[in-house]
């Protein structure tokens, strides 16, 4: 792993960034405190010690074959550090994108017509032969249906049910 200097880090990761757009690669990237005791970096608060001691922060960039490098961040310089970092990576990522509310408020009324549908009785009438014995036929077919659907949901919820009671 190269470890490179901050300008030269945000420089190479543009440049990994705009690769990963053509090659449709992924991108790796860990952030973490840096310590040089050899210990490890949990945090540990004893009663009336506070821990005034200030870690640098170890940036790693990879692609996860070739390309691999990282850098120090002083206590310093991190908030201009951070700035930077934000602004290349909200220029890189423009893929991501809001959420598109309007599709779930479709779902979530496409889901309540549903229930209602559920819920609402289907009445069967009309006549066993003649004239409205199709119609008869189909409203006997949707109120099967119905009790079938109303059977599933009672299963899930009765199961649903036992996994959060067993949890």
């Amino acid at each position: 792993m190269q470890l490179v200097d901050n300008d030269t880090f945000l420089k190479q990761l543009a440049s990994l960034f705009e690769s990963s757009n053509q090659k449709g690669s992924s991108i790796w990237l860990t952030h973490k405190r840096l310590t040089y005791d050899g210990g490890d970096a949990h945090t540990s608060v004893m009663e009336g010690v506070s821990d005034a001691k200030e870690y640098p922060c170890i940036l790693r960039a990879t692609d996860g074959k070739e390309v691999k490098f990282s850098t120090h961040v002083l206590p310093g310089e991190l908030d201009k550090f951070h700035a930077a970092y934000g602004a290349l990576l909200k220029s890189s990522m423009p893929s991501l994108r809001r959420r598109d509310k309007k599709r779930e408020k479709d779902r979530a009324e496409r889901v309540a017509r549903s229930r209602k549908r559920m819920t609402e009785p289907v009445i069967v009438e009309g006549r066993k032969r003649g004239a409205g014995r199709r119609k008869r036929q189909r409203r006997i077919k949707a109120a099967k249906k119905q009790e079938e659907s109303r059977r599933k949901f009672e299963e899930r919820q009765a199961k649903n049910q036992f996994t959060s009671t067993a949890s």
